[in-house]
């Protein structure tokens, strides 16, 4: 006999207090046996709320609000009309000076407790040049799973159309959420979404059916940069002959703006782009992005930070902490297309970067020789297995090392080969302050922090980056 569930509360006028690392509220509710920390999506401390709890362990649990009793006096209206259902900008309804309050409370909090190592005091956050449209790169999905709201749902009536072209939800990777405007990119990529989306329809195209692994029309990406220049990448579930090659036709004829139209013929189960050829229909294959009249070439693959105004403030950030002279050699290590060792090269005698994407490394070349940069060498592999004693020893120990690796932080081999090569000043740029906590404790028995600078690259994320400038204690 099946042990029937049992059924979880509705906590009535709950105090939401805070706001949690990773982007939910948080509230207190007094059981029989104790408090628990309740995680609450989409809350606001001051809200005063009904909390359904969806989950209970033994040390938290997990709600969402039931029924607004009183809402907080710094709660604002959302500005995206898709809010609370696409997952995305989880904090729209919090005023952006108090994202970044929360933001420098999540650096401060990793780095103490996680850290645990003698700090600097933390400079204030620096917030994003724009908080709306300040993405350069979206990828949306096409579906024929259209995801229905509940109230839809409950309602009865009939959705014979369930067409869609927008963003996963959360939890159902087979539902995908229809979006009429998103807020997070200049407005051409939902002119473009739209206009695909309708063409589609009107020609008879079909969307894409993930559980079944077939469909016409994928995903899109859309990639603009602050020069005006815009990529656009479609991606098909079948041959282009005909359809496909119709409806690219018809994309570039409408939007002569374009610099660079793609696409892709992906048959795999997953969406991913990465080990697939991406063909040009027209323009080049590649825009161009600029900073401080550098110019960096992005094409369909290439990781280049998504928020373009804000990568800057960042990178003067690196070069300020760097404190360059002309005489220093620099290593730029997870260096993705070579932004961050181009951008230092003309304070610097000679710049290494190292990446693990082979294409990566290549545009990085090509960024170099588009901007006569003379004095910077790239090579690809995994970081743990390119950079070696041997490597250090073959070219030169740095006197500055940048390091900008993925969330997950760096490899403990990593993490010994800079301790082995003992460079004067290491500038540490992470997306993750929690590992990157952990690595300054690893390296702290050699380098000390002299300074700390949170910048903020997401609003209305919990998303934080963190420069650390750490000097050699001997």
């Amino acid at each position: 006999m099946s042990r029937k569930r049992k059924e979880l509360p509705v906590v009535p006028a709950l105090e939401i207090t805070d706001v949690a690392a990773e982007g939910n509220a948080i509230a207190r509710w007094t059981t029989d046996n104790g408090q628990l920390v309740v995680f609450v999506p989409y809350g606001a401390p001051g809200d005063i709320a009904d909390i359904k709890i969806d989950r209970r362990k033994n040390s938290y649990a997990q709600g969402h609000i039931e029924r607004m009793v009183q809402p907080s006096p710094i709660r604002q209206e959302a500005v995206c009309t898709h809010f609370g259902v696409c997952g995305g900008c989880r904090w729209q309804h919090l005023p952006y000076s108090f994202q970044l309050k929360c933001k420098q409370q999540q650096v401060e909090d990793a780095l103490t407790r996680i850290a645990k190592i003698e700090l600097p005091e933390i400079s204030p956050i620096l917030g994003s040049p724009g908080i709306w449209e300040y993405r350069n790169k979206l990828e949306f999905t096409f579906s024929n799973r259209k995801w229905l709201t509940f109230e839809q749902l409950r309602s009865g009536e009939a959705f014979p159309d369930r067409d869609a072209a927008g963003f996963h939800i959360p939890g159902s990777f087979d539902k995908v959420l229809d979006i009429e405007k998103c807020h997070l990119q200049d407005d051409f990529s939902n002119r473009l979404r739209l206009f695909i989306k309708g063409y589609a329809k009107e020609h008879g195209i079909s969307f894409y059916d993930i559980k079944a692994n077939s469909g016409m029309l994928r995903t899109l990406m859309v990639r603009t940069a602050s020069t005006g220049e815009k990529m656009a990448v479609v991606v098909f579930g079948a041959d282009i002959a005909g359809q496909g090659e119709m409806l690219l036709d018809a994309v570039r004829d409408a939007f002569p703006e374009l610099t660079s139209l793609m696409y892709v013929v992906n048959l795999k189960v997953n969406d991913s782009i990465s080990d697939q050829t991406v063909l040009l229909h027209s323009g080049r294959e590649y825009i161009y992005e600029e900073m401080e009249g550098l110019r960096f070439r992005v094409g369909p693959k290439s990781f280049y930070q998504t928020n373009s105004a804000g990568a800057y403030e960042l990178y003067k950030v690196v070069r300020r902490f760097a404190g360059l002279t002309g005489n220093e050699l620099v290593y730029d290590l997870y260096t993705g297309t070579g932004t961050i060792a181009n951008f230092l090269s003309r304070e610097a005698r000679h710049v290494v970067g190292i990446e693990y994407v082979p294409e990566a490394i290549e545009n990085a070349r090509i960024n170099s020789a588009d901007n006569s940069i003379a004095n910077t060498e790239f090579y690809a592999g995994d970081m743990k297995d390119v950079l070696t004693d041997e490597f250090v020893d073959a070219h030169g120990v740095p006197d500055v090392m940048v390091v900008d690796p993925p969330r997950a932080g760096m490899h403990q081999d990593v993490v010994d080969v800079i301790l082995r090569a003992c460079p004067r000043r290491i500038v540490y740029v992470s997306c993750n302050p929690a590992t990157q906590a952990r690595d300054l404790a690893l390296m702290d028995g050699s380098y000390a922090v002299k300074a700390v600078q949170p910048v903020d690259m997401f609003p209305h994320t919990h998303h934080v980056e963190n420069v650390v400038l750490l000097e050699r204690r001997y």
